[in-house]
């Protein structure tokens, strides 16, 4: 029997049934984790301050976030109003807030407090940088470019503010998208809200309700965005190591991102520019798809130039494949490209406009607001 996939969001609106949120985040890191949470069936209530959550400005995108949750908006000075706050929250499941550490306390909303009238509560407080530790006040020298002169910045990183580019920048990830002449790149998808915030917020969420669940108790999560984002670089940490070793190389651990494993010097990894100035993504890793991509693009006497017979991206044979590749692209267009490997399976595709994503049939079962589950109940 054939496994079916169905798309429909609404499959999985059981999943989180009778999980009752408390969303006190603004913007966009905790609204779209709100947002994961409903589409999975929670009961969502989002309390916004008197003037509102500031993403309201940008219509179509509180609309995209906020969809489908009920929404109250109070006095957050006000003690009536915490008091009406705290009774939401005695029968709430998940409290999530977006505030300066401290801030719960000087509301009455902290965690020694909340727990008090509902010991199972969840409560996650998705921050920038992460709460007082030993990361809090450290001394980080900076040396000048002559490295005559240094001097210490103190920092208390728990109270600082900062948006998605500036713990993408702290978190070493900004500075790995570079374009292949080097360039800093300046990405407009926001990896540290969504990736470091959203996303890792749901994660501990539900593992911390599927504790509270066991044991009767709740906790109080904080979650850095800088920190998780860090922790996704697992390629980057290890990579550079790994060609600087096979290249003989081995004292130095760290690459150019651009010259990284897969950062562009590999010829079966890496973008190539087609002759209308559109790019062909390239992820022929395995031996196998790259033999095959050489099969399609009629270059057979580049089969055996690969990394895993030996042929590293430091090697002139690599970098004469890489230059092959590119001239052979650069004759045709994208769309010629696009119908060649349409038929074929070497993990070669087109790089989409958002407009053409948008039409792409792959995409066809998003909905009015662009949104699609990244997930599909198999039947």
């Amino acid at each position: 029997m054939t496994d079916r996939y169905v798309s429909n969001p609404d499959q999985m609106k059981d999943c989180l049934q009778g999980l009752r949120v408390i969303d006190l985040t603004r913007n966009l890191p905790g609204p779209f984790a709100t947002r994961l949470l409903a589409d999975l069936g929670a009961d969502v209530l989002k309390i916004e301050p008197k003037q509102g959550d500031p993403a309201r400005v940008f219509g179509e995108l509180f609309a995209a976030l906020n969809h489908g949750k009920t929404t109250e908006k109070y006095d957050f000075h006000d003690a009536k109003a915490i008091g009406a706050i705290k009774a939401h929250l005695k029968e709430a499941d998940v409290m999530l807030d977006s505030f300066r550490p401290g801030i719960l306390a000087e509301m009455g909303l902290d965690a020694k407090t909340l727990h008090t009238i509902n010991p199972k509560l969840v409560m996650v407080s998705i921050t920038g940088y992460g709460l007082a530790g030993n990361y809090a006040k450290e001394g980080i020298y900076l040396e000048d470019a002559d490295s005559k002169n240094s001097s210490q910045v103190n920092h208390d990183w728990s109270n600082k503010a900062g948006h998605d580019i500036n713990f993408m920048a702290m978190s070493g990830v900004l500075d790995q998208l570079k374009t292949a002449q080097g360039e800093q790149a300046m990405p407009n998808i926001q990896f540290a809200d969504l990736a470091g915030g959203s996303d890792t917020a749901v994660i501990a969420l539900l593992a911390a309700v599927f504790a509270a669940q066991r044991t009767g108790r709740g906790r109080h999560i904080a979650i850095s965005m800088t920190h998780s984002l860090y922790n996704h670089m697992v390629m980057p940490k290890v990579t550079g190591k790994l060609i600087n070793s096979l290249s003989g190389d081995g004292l130095n651990d760290t690459l150019l991102p651009q010259h990284d494993f897969l950062g562009g010097a590999l010829p079966c990894y890496r973008l190539y520019q087609t002759a209308d100035q559109r790019y062909m993504a390239v992820g022929s890793l395995e031996l196998k798809f790259w033999q095959g991509l050489c099969q399609v693009l009629e270059l057979p006497a580049l089969k055996e130039i690969h990394w895993q017979l030996g042929i590293m991206p430091n090697m002139p044979e690599s970098e004469a494949a890489s230059n092959t590749i590119a001239e052979k692209f650069a004759s045709q267009t994208l769309e010629h490209w696009q119908r060649v490997f349409s038929a074929t399976d070497v993990c070669v595709t087109p790089v989409l406009s958002l407009h053409e994503a948008k039409t792409h049939p792959l995409f066809e079962h998003q909905d009015e607001h662009h949104a699609i589950s990244g997930w599909q109940q198999v039947n």
